[in-house]
């Protein structure tokens, strides 16, 4: 069997932790961010656990 490609759209949006958590960053913080507050877009600057449910299916896509 040959090996597994990492699926590129994936590896382009979340990480791996060292402890082996994925990251993923919030959506609402690339574009209109004029009438956002400063405290909103500084809370979606922040990274997120990706949930439980979902971590399985994205750890297949970066081959780990």
């Amino acid at each position: 069997m040959p090996k597994m490609k990492t699926h590129s759209g994936a590896k382009k949006r979340f990480r791996v932790t060292g402890s082996g958590k994925i990251m993923r960053e919030q959506a609402g913080s690339r574009h209109l961010l004029e009438h956002k507050s400063s405290r909103r877009k500084r809370r979606l600057s922040s990274d997120l656990v990706v949930s439980p449910t979902d971590a399985p299916k994205i750890k297949k896509l970066l081959g780990k």
